[in-house]
């Protein structure tokens, strides 16, 4: 174990106890960490399979957001045609998107007591949107406790729009 030089004796340390210890201490702590546990929204899809009839919308109570560019959204609420409000340019800025849906919720839910409809959210994605965009919006559907909410395809009129907004 020791070896002689020049008259002294050199100790030598035997680190073979230190590896299994090392080893059990990876163990250990790989059976006690909890990994993060990725975040996933509900969505509920329709079954294509099974064909379903087209679903008129309250024009009274649906509000449309078409997402454009630069973190930026065009809202209106009712007919592109013939809006009872709107369009309107806002972003998620200082509440934007969010206050215009909370103010929305509560009108409709006072004009429409008797049925207890609340709000319908129509989401249209342009092809200059971020897929953040829509995730962002998407949230802002589950922190307003919107019922009803869905995703469409941008009509050629609508993509006209948010050209006009500079979008």
């Amino acid at each position: 174990m020791a070896e002689l030089v020049t008259g002294r004796i050199q100790p030598r340390v035997d680190l073979t106890p230190m590896v299994d210890l090392a080893f059990l201490l990876i163990t250990f702590f790989m059976l006690t960490t909890q990994l993060n546990k990725s975040n996933a929204m509900d969505v509920a899809m329709p079954d294509i399979s099974v064909p379903t009839e087209v679903t008129d919308f309250s024009d009274q109570r649906t509000v449309t957001i078409l997402l454009g560019a630069d973190h930026k959204m065009v809202w209106y609420w009712g007919l592109l045609n013939n809006p009872i409000e709107g369009p309107t340019v806002t972003d998620f800025e200082k509440g934007g998107i969010r206050r215009t849906i909370m103010d929305k919720s509560k009108k409709i839910a006072m004009q429409d007591q008797q049925r207890k409809k609340g709000l319908m959210v129509i989401i249209k994605p342009s092809d200059q949107s971020s897929y953040g965009d829509l995730v962002n919006v998407l949230d802002e559907m589950k922190i307003n406790a919107v019922k009803q909410y869905m995703m469409g395809n941008i009509d050629p009129q609508e993509t006209n729009l948010l050209t006009a907004k500079g979008l």
